[in-house]
């Protein structure tokens, strides 16, 4: 089974930059479909940026333009590099994995596909 640990939160104020990075152990990230969502106080979780088992990538669109999701299978880590941050990014932001193909667009709407997820880091940004 894949374990997964993210790190690389913080606080930041708006318009800066953070990069969030996903290790994943147990087994290798090829061939899975791998996402970044968040979850806000009082708000539901909400897919932030996919990436399918074949490199197409998908994002929600708050942050087309501002984030970008990335992989290295050789060290087996994901990332989500944000830039131009906003209070509304403010969240606990959690990668999420299962074993692909995956229909990107459906399945960054629907966390409840993913079987593998981190215990989250969180992203602050103030105004």
């Amino acid at each position: 089974q894949l374990q997964l640990v993210e790190s690389g939160g913080g606080s930041v104020q708006t318009s800066g930059s953070l990069r969030l990075s996903c290790i994943a152990s147990g087994d290798t990230i090829n061939g899975y479909c791998l996402g970044w969502f968040r979850r806000a106080p009082g708000l539901e979780r909400e897919g932030v940026a996919l990436i399918d088992s074949y490199g197409g990538t998908y994002y929600t669109d708050s942050v087309k333009g501002r984030f970008t999701i990335s992989q290295d299978r050789d060290k087996n880590t994901l990332y989500l590099q944000m830039n131009d941050l906003r209070p509304e990014d403010t969240a606990m932001y959690n990668c999420a994995a299962d074993r692909g193909p995956c229909n990107g667009e459906v399945v960054i709407t629907n966390p409840r596909w993913f079987a593998n997820w981190g215990r989250g880091t969180q992203v602050t940004v103030s105004s």
